[in-house]
């Protein structure tokens, strides 16, 4: 019996419970004889094994405390990665989103499911597809054109003073003039087709690239160009090896945010001067009350233009990193 009284202290691994093993035996099987003497018989030449055992336990808890601080770890990874992402953000949006359209009618504010309904229709249709591709293409080609003028230009206005103290009044009067307010004088001039709307764009593209060309010359340490020149460089070799190079980080800067002003501007052009594109798709759908095409064609445009920036960080982050342009997020 004292051997089994034994295995249960050791199988337990706790004083107090194996206490109440010896004690029910003992008064089960022993009757007058007392613990001490039990445990006397039981713990000869034990000490060793105790020792074990305490080490066991020991090792057992530091193993459960280092698998829960793992585990927080993990936890803790991933909430910051659903931060990051934006995931939280967006899974508040379309929660306040549909708890709002529980008060209105579909064709003021459709839910969710009712904006995804519609988006099906108009995917299996092809029309969505369709109008993407031609405003992502307008966009692209106005886009280019107006970083590739504005980048040069820029650096020529803010390298010589006095074309500088000529350019500066009419890029910040015109700069602050928006593309829809033209639109008239652009379509009168370049007519209804494809030219007025690359046009619009390139317009509300060149100036935001301009401005942080003209920053960024501004900005390059007089130093660099002392040195450059101290050693024999010329003035277009100053330009090539010493400020453009510093610039571009400035350049890439401004064609994200012209980028912006080309989707704005494309949706203005579309939705006035247009039988085609997202802006079209987006004005129309009011008149057959397709609140939904509304939703989706305001969707499609976000994710366009996100995926674009995306792409050109990702573009910038390859090859342009050597010229300092580093931008976190990117994938």
């Amino acid at each position: 019996m004292s051997k089994s009284i034994t295995r249960l202290q050791y199988d337990t691994g706790n004083e107090g419970a194996s206490y109440l093993y010896e004690t029910q035996l003992s008064e089960k099987a022993h009757g007058g004889v007392s613990r001490h003497d039990i445990l006397q018989r039981g713990d000869s030449g034990s000490k060793t094994q105790k020792e074990r055992i305490i080490v066991k336990q020991n090792s057992r808890h530091e193993s459960i405390s280092f698998s829960s601080k793992k585990m927080k770890k993990r936890i803790k990874k991933i909430g910051d990665g659903i931060l990051d992402k934006g995931v939280a953000t967006w899974g508040i949006l379309i929660l306040l989103w549909f708890i709002a359209s529980l008060f209105y009618d579909e064709t003021f504010l459709p839910s969710p499911l009712e904006t995804i309904r519609g988006t099906k229709e108009i995917v299996l249709n092809g029309q969505l597809l369709k109008f993407s591709l031609i405003s992502l293409r307008r966009v692209f080609i106005g886009w280019s054109i107006g970083t590739l003028v504005a980048a040069p230009l820029g650096l020529l206005v803010g390298r010589i003073s006095v074309l500088r103290r000529l350019v500066e009044p009419f890029v910040n009067f015109f700069r602050f003039i928006p593309g829809l307010a033209l639109l008239t004088l652009f379509l009168m001039w370049f007519g209804v087709g494809e030219t007025s709307k690359v046009v619009l764009i390139l317009y509300g593209t060149i100036f935001t690239v301009m401005v942080n060309t003209i920053a960024g010359v501004m900005a390059v340490d007089q130093n660099r160009i002392n040195s450059a020149r101290t050693l024999g460089a010329s003035e277009w070799q100053i330009i090539s090896t010493v400020i453009w190079p510093s610039i571009i980080p400035y350049v890439f800067t401004g064609a994200r945010l012209g980028l912006g002003g080309a989707f704005s501007s494309i949706i203005a052009a579309e939705m006035l001067a247009a039988k085609e594109g997202l802006g079209y798709m987006i004005y129309t759908a009011r008149m057959y009350f397709h609140t939904d095409w509304i939703f989706t064609g305001v969707i499609a445009l976000g994710l366009l233009g996100f995926l674009s920036d995306k792409l050109l960080r990702v573009w910038g982050n390859h090859f342009l990193a050597k010229y300092g342009v580093n931008e976190k997020g990117a994938l």
